[in-house]
């Protein structure tokens, strides 16, 4: 893929959303942007795998710029809102129903050049299994893009909303919970999840975090007023690589490649 293809993603990602929404996707399709640079073939165009990827937001846009997407998700009513909106914008998506441990019967083996499981891993019964379906599904020299609920943000912003003992508990707690009313049933750190894919053989490329400062900032602040926007993604996209503050972001975005041989 060409620069200019790939400065076209994360354009036309920021056209369609504004203010506190665009700020907060803007670094993990800044990051989508380079993987894709990285690893699309020399045809210019990818096989991606979009798992959990309900009704399109990333797999539109990627079929819009001519990679050929497929979204496996186990709703079938987000995949028939799936195959509206790419039909509105022209596309063509596939869709197909299924979870996450099923890539291998759905797909077949090394099905994809970039594979995206994005808010996917905090919510399967096996968080290994999955990882593992995912490594399957992904070819050799390709990429995995894993994005999960973030532990130590969780209790900061208990914190300051004044939970104080749920703040406690989400750092103590294995799963990263702060009690039964909890609707996450897991979140992570940056070393539980470099963990897992580590433990799907596959190797850690490079690690984001998405949502740092964007959570804390009253959305009030940023609607309709591009300036002040412009200036929190430029603050986002360099904290989501510093050592400290990328560990405090709301999600963490992990770049996991498959080994080429």
């Amino acid at each position: 893929m060409t620069n200019v293809k790939g400065a076209a993603v994360t354009g036309r990602q920021q056209k369609r959303v504004r203010g506190g929404s665009r700020v907060r996707s803007a670094v993990l399709w800044d990051a989508l942007r380079a993987v894709l640079e990285r690893i699309t073939p020399e045809a210019g165009l990818s096989d991606v795998v979009d798992v959990g990827g309900g009704t399109g937001g990333f797999a539109v846009p990627l079929a819009e710029l001519g990679h050929r997407v497929t979204v496996v998700d186990a709703n079938p009513d987000a995949l028939a809102a799936l195959e509206r909106r790419a039909a509105e914008s022209g596309v063509r998506v596939r869709a197909v129903q299924g979870d996450a441990v099923d890539l291998p019967d759905l797909l077949g083996p090394d099905a994809a050049d970039l594979v995206l499981c994005h808010s996917v891993l905090e919510y399967v019964d096996g968080p290994a299994a999955a990882m593992a379906a995912l490594t399957g599904a992904v070819r050799p020299g390709g990429s995995v893009s894993v994005l999960a609920a973030g532990q130590i943000a969780a209790a900061l912003h208990r914190a300051v909303s004044g939970h104080f003992d749920d703040a406690r508990r989400v750092l103590t707690d294995p799963s990263g919970r702060w009690g039964e009313g909890d609707r996450m049933p897991r979140r992570f750190t940056r070393e539980s999840l470099s963990e897992l894919v580590l433990g799907a053989g596959l190797r850690v490329a490079e690690l984001h975090g998405v949502r740092i400062f964007a959570d804390l900032v009253p959305s009030g602040l940023l609607d309709g007023d591009a300036d002040s926007a412009d200036a929190l993604i430029a603050l986002e996209s360099v904290a989501a690589v510093h050592p400290v503050l990328r560990d405090l972001a709301t999600q963490l975005h992990l770049v996991a490649d498959k080994p080429a041989g």
